[in-house]
């Protein structure tokens, strides 16, 4: 799928990893350390393995990966009850009435997982994390072979990568992680 956005020139083609981009990831570099060791020394096992699907986005001018990211299944599970009366109210906002106590009933709310998003430090804050983003949320608003009622990510937590994900429409789940090294952040897609 070909992406291009109002705010960016730069053309990107989304598409699974191949056996052979694998070949290219090693000058691959986000900038962010555990990000880069993860694509270089990880992903391919945990595709192997079936942990997590792993897509790159390309230039579509000439086919270089500029970006990294992976998807797996996930849920958005709310354990303290202050958490999870405050989630079913921000959700009630947005439900439909006749399907709020059916929501409300849920003990886990069915999700993928956008985890190990990198953009290659000379693209980054041009738009192509957006447009990943966009794609993700595009591409299960329309999935239809099984339930997904959200997009989980688990930012890293620092305000630059926070902030991208805020602006992009996540909220956090709970405020318990505030001093974790990842918040865990959820859009939801109805």
């Amino acid at each position: 799928m070909e992406e291009k956005t109002p705010s960016s020139d730069i053309n990107i083609i989304i598409e699974k990893l191949s056996d052979d981009d694998y070949r290219q990831l090693s000058s691959f570099s986000c900038g962010t350390e555990k990000l880069d060791s993860f694509f270089h020394n990880e992903l391919e096992q945990c595709v192997k393995y079936k942990y997590l699907s792993a897509y790159c986005a390309k230039l579509s001018t000439t086919n270089e990966i500029i970006a990294l990211f992976t998807l797996a299944n996930d849920s958005v599970v709310i354990g303290q009850l202050d958490d999870k009366d405050d989630f079913i109210n921000e959700m009630k906002e947005i439900l439909n009435d006749e399907y709020a106590e059916t929501f409300e009933n849920q003990t886990s709310f069915p999700a993928v997982n956008i985890g190990h998003l990198g953009v290659r430090e000379d693209y980054q804050s041009k738009g192509v994390g957006r447009q990943i983003v966009e794609f993700v949320i595009y591409t299960f608003s329309k999935y239809d072979i099984s339930g997904c009622q959200f997009i989980t990510v688990d930012s890293l937590n620092n305000p630059r990568t926070n902030k991208f994900y805020l602006n992009n429409g996540f909220s956090n789940q709970t405020n318990g992680d505030i001093m974790s090294d990842t918040r865990r952040m959820y859009q939801p897609l109805f």
